[in-house]
């Protein structure tokens, strides 16, 4: 890809993450057809972990009127006063393929542009994150537990992906849609309860 913008070249690579593949350039009213409708919900190998986990709030992104998924956190009471420092799980119901190396990439790419790690730690964390992030297709679910002071664990349609004893990499990964710093802060408003989001 040519020079441009930073901005500009950002947005054209997750894109590339959402369109490039020919599977998803491709997708259609077929591919909507094949998600699941409705509010997106935790499975039960997730909230039988912790009953008091609730839903705090919950918002879809789109890219060029195109919707790629829906997004929904839920929080154990009480609150912390950043939420990132309590336990709390997100869950991301994808309306289109995407292959998990772009996941992981796009993931990567996003904790480097917000100052997480150095280099060689970011690598690290790139072959952790291959294990939890998997290739997706439409109706297909991810949940990520965030595990205060242990790191998290990620399931992908109610299935074990990965477990992940690294409290940073758990961080840096969730500040992707939770920092201040995310490239959608109107979705983070929405999963922190402070917008109302379309399923609310």
């Amino acid at each position: 890809m040519r020079a441009v913008s930073g901005a500009v070249a950002a947005w054209a690579m997750v894109a590339a993450c959402w369109l490039a593949e020919p599977a998803v350039a491709a997708a259609n009213a077929a591919d909507r057809a094949a998600a699941v409708g409705g509010a997106v919900s935790l499975p039960p190998a997730v909230s039988g972990l912790d009953a008091t986990l609730q839903r705090l709030g919950a918002g879809e992104m789109t890219w060029v009127g195109l919707k790629i998924y829906e997004a929904a956190l839920w929080v154990t009471p009480p609150v912390a006063p950043r939420i990132s420092d309590g336990r709390f799980a997100l869950a991301i119901r994808y309306e289109r393929q995407i292959p998990g190396w772009r996941l992981v990439d796009t993931s990567i790419d996003e904790i480097a542009r917000m100052g997480f790690g150095d280099q060689a730690q970011r690598e690290q964390w790139r072959a952790l994150l291959a294990r939890a992030l998997p290739s997706v297709a439409p109706g297909e679910t991810l949940v990520g537990l965030n595990l205060p002071g242990r790191g998290a664990r990620f399931w992908h349609n109610g299935r074990p992906s990965a477990e992940i004893d690294d409290e940073q990499l758990a961080r840096a990964f969730f500040a992707i849609w939770l920092d201040e710093r995310t490239r959608e802060p109107e979705l983070r408003a929405r999963l922190l309860g402070l917008a109302a989001g379309r399923d609310e």
